[in-house]
């Protein structure tokens, strides 16, 4: 059930029409998919194609004191076997070109899973036989596990040549003595994230294929095809020019795709052999393949006065990021800069960390940084509220930030969404009906039947979250487009073409929406995204239809503008018609001009779409105007919970979001919805056991992921408030579900634990059912 509110954004927009902006036509994939026949990178295949599979360490850390791979070789079927010594190039790669990742292990190897060797068979079975004839001796070294002892001891804690902490990032602002001079009330409490995985369906895989110039073709499902693209090229001694990259069908992301992951290996082997190479991890080596959400360790101490107001905060943030760096210099960014969430402190300090050990490698997951944060600051809301005798979502509207406010970082915030009102209306939604135990599948356990009602007590809770859109700290953030109007069998039909990824957030379809509303026409064709055009930048930071889309706006202006052009100079009566704000294609004279402007030819215009710039936050105060755009989400939860036997059901997540201009309503619902189950998942389920280094639970059957069954009901209000600075004003939505929906289940289930005479004392997540026996 969803309703809208919505504030007139003062640029024209051409009506919808088919499929226009603001309307929804359905995603030319999704039939495909729910039917099970959409092809996936996993589904490749070549004729004369090799299989390749890759050998990877047991250890957490450990020397390779010596390495045999005649066994492997002596297998009949099997083609190539190689190790770091047959790497062509540059034997390291990295994200933002930290470049400290090994292709295959040098020496040594630092986190269970490491990449060893690559074997490519006729057949992946003696792929696999010939990976495991592959004899290693070791040499195994005791990991580095504690982040917080890196922190305290990086020297004697070093994983890595360049130290134990990847980047420390203070920010200051006034004096917390002050500050806490002036508070009536002070708490502080220690919060703990577990590790969460992506859990996308698709697993890694993609097809490479040698070319006859002596270059490679790369079939593969990335995020981020140019990143992608300046890592291999090195890597594989390959100029740019001799790769040729197409997005191939991607099975979900959320950030564990922005790393690389088969596409050096498939094309190291490809290279060797001269033949394609397809690579698919399996479930487990995927757990193993790609980064996860950083963990985290967090200290918070808040100062308010009576009435509510906060003074002061002392923040100190742990991130442990594994062995390599990834994404962790810019996941602490975040985390330091949104610490406190989207409230006023006029003193504070926080000290936020990003640390290497030798558990699971750490990088870019949905929410980026500000996930951790926000189950912290709401947290702390809450325990603050109840420590005053307040009501929690007082408390809040009493602190957060309008316009004209500051953030931790001295940022102003600009286009600000109503925070106060959000919350108000969240309030005031209607509950869902009393506990029915009529339907054992309406009870915490379900089916299962472990109970019948008895001690079930339900709970209510809030969570705000506040995410950063687009990339930040200065980053040079660009999409490129390119736009081709023309006439086919009598009617104008526009191509659009990009190299932004498609990972399941309904991109493709917006692209034709801005072109059909840009330009008028009805028929858009979307290009296969490759890197025969430039630069789009990642899929991720909610960023594309702020960023691709902007770019294939500003594309489609330029084509309005050249056809303007053409029709001045050849004489048309309609020529201001074709160009009134855009091409109206549907108008029958109209129509019959343009035709005539474009029958000897094509419009081809090619743009390039930046932001508003940023800086970096300043290394010793955290200073600075570091973010392009901020977006909000606020939920309230309710939460059935088995106070005897610690099990939840959360029986309505209901949510309110900004989103400054609703593009696609149904792709936008779906955002929301999923955003919202991916909290709910590390609210109470998700986690990578990890014990000395090493993964307890890679699978499917023992890392638990939301299902239809986990799934609760959700009223949505979605509001409109423009960002002037945004292509039609809108605001990245896909990221701010998932930041506020966990603090706000976790808040239900301390509600409840309290109702049943518990402490309610619940400060880590996923929370576990002996967890709640334990506050209940």
């Amino acid at each position: 059930m969803t309703s809208t509110r919505s504030t007139r954004f003062p640029e024209r927009v051409a009506a919808p029409g088919k499929g226009g902006i603001g309307a929804s036509p359905l995603r030319p994939d999704g039939t495909l998919k729910v039917k099970g026949e959409f092809a996936y990178s996993s589904d490749l295949w070549m004729d004369g194609m090799l299989w390749g599979t890759t050998l990877r360490s047991p250890h957490p850390r450990a020397r390779i004191l010596a390495i045999d791979i005649a066994p492997a070789l002596a297998l009949p079927g099997v083609h190539a076997v190689l190790t770091c010594d047959d790497v062509p190039g540059r034997k390291h790669y990295g994200l933002d070109h930290t470049w400290d990742q090994p292709v295959l292990a040098i020496g040594e190897v630092r986190h269970q899973g490491e990449p060893i060797a690559l074997v490519a068979a006729d057949h992946p079975e003696i792929a696999r036989r010939a990976m495991q004839a592959i004899e290693i001796e070791w040499e195994v070294l005791e990991p580095v596990t504690d982040p917080v002892a890196v922190v305290d001891d990086p020297v004697t804690h070093r994983v890595q040549e360049r130290g134990g902490i990847a980047r420390h990032q203070p920010v200051r602002v006034g004096d917390v003595e002050v500050g806490r001079a002036l508070a009536e009330v002070v708490v502080s409490e220690k919060f703990e994230v577990g590790i969460q995985d992506q859990a996308f369906l698709g697993p890694e895989s993609g097809l490479v294929v040698p070319t006859e110039d002596g270059g490679l073709e790369f079939f593969v499902a990335t995020q981020w095809m140019h990143n992608d693209l300046s890592q291999i090229g090195p890597c594989l001694r390959l100029p740019y020019e001799k790769i040729r990259m197409t997005l191939a069908g991607v099975g979900g992301a959320f950030g564990g795709r922005e790393d690389l992951s088969m596409q050096i290996h498939a094309g190291m082997l490809a290279m060797y052999t001269g033949r394609p190479i397809k690579m698919m991890y399996n479930r487990e080596e995927s757990f193993f393949g790609h980064v996860h959400r950083h963990p985290a360790q967090m200290w918070y101490e808040y100062g308010a006065t009576r009435d509510g107001k906060l003074t002061f905060a002392k923040v100190k943030i742990v991130l442990d990021g594994g062995a390599y760096t990834s994404a962790t210099l810019n996941v602490t960014g975040n985390a330091s800069s949104l610490a406190l969430g989207p409230y006023e402190f006029p003193h504070l300090e926080v000290d936020a960390y990003g640390v290497y050990t030798n558990n699971p490698p750490c990088g870019a997951m949905r929410g980026f940084g500000a996930v951790q944060a926000c189950f912290a600051h709401e947290s702390m809301m809450d325990k603050l509220a109840a420590a005053l005798g307040l009501d929690p979502v007082h408390i809040r509207q009493i602190n957060v930030v309008a316009q004209g406010s500051t953030l931790a970082t001295g940022q102003v915030v600009h286009a600000p969404t109503p925070l106060r009102e959000m919350l108000g209306q969240l309030e005031t939604m209607p509950l869902p009906e009393p506990l029915d135990t009529d339907d054992i599948r309406n009870l915490p356990g379900g089916a299962s039947q472990t109970t019948h009602g008895e001690g079930v007590v339900r709970g209510i809770g809030y969570g705000v979250g506040i995410k950063n859109i687009c990339f930040s700290e200065g980053f040079d953030d660009y999409s490129t487009a390119r736009v081709r109007l023309e006439v086919v069998a009598g009617e104008p039909v526009a191509l659009v073409h990009t190299a932004a990824a498609e990972v399941g957030q309904g991109l493709v379809t917006v692209e034709a929406q801005i072109a059909r509303t840009e330009l008028g026409v009805d028929r858009v064709t979307i290009h296969p995204a490759d890197n025969g055009v430039g630069d789009a930048g990642s899929s991720s930071a909610s960023r594309q239809t702020y960023m691709t889309g902007g770019a294939v706006k500003t594309a489609c202006e330029a084509v309005r503008a050249r056809v303007l052009e053409l029709a001045v100079a050849q004489g048309h009566a309609d020529a201001a018609n074709l160009v009134g704000g855009k091409v109206i294609a549907r108008n029958g004279a109209v129509l019959a001009a343009l035709v005539d402007v474009l029958d000897e030819g094509v419009v081809e215009e090619t743009r390039v779409y930046q932001h508003r710039p940023t800086t970096g936050m300043d290394p010793v105060t955290g200073q600075g105007d570091s973010h392009t755009q901020l977006a909000v989400c606020v939920h309230r939860a309710v939460v059935d919970v088995d106070t005897e036997l610690g099990l939840v059901k959360v029986v309505a997540l209901d949510a309110v979001q900004d989103v400054g201009k609703i593009m696609n309503r149904l792709s936008l619902e779906g955002q929301i919805h999923g955003g919202s189950v991916q909290g709910l998942g590390l609210a109470v389920m998700e986690e990578i056991q990890v014990t000395d280094g090493k993964v307890r639970n890679p699978s499917f059957t023992d890392y638990l992921i939301p299902t239809i069954l986990d799934t609760p009901s959700q009223r949505l209000e979605i509001l409109e408030n423009a960002d002037p600075h945004a292509p039609y004003g809108l605001r990245g939505a896909g990221e701010p579900p998932t930041l506020s929906s966990t603090p706000a289940i976790v808040s239900a289930i301390r509600q409840a634990c309290r109702a049943a005479g518990g402490t309610g004392h619940l400060t880590r997540v996923p929370v576990r059912p002996e967890d709640i026996i334990r506050s209940c």
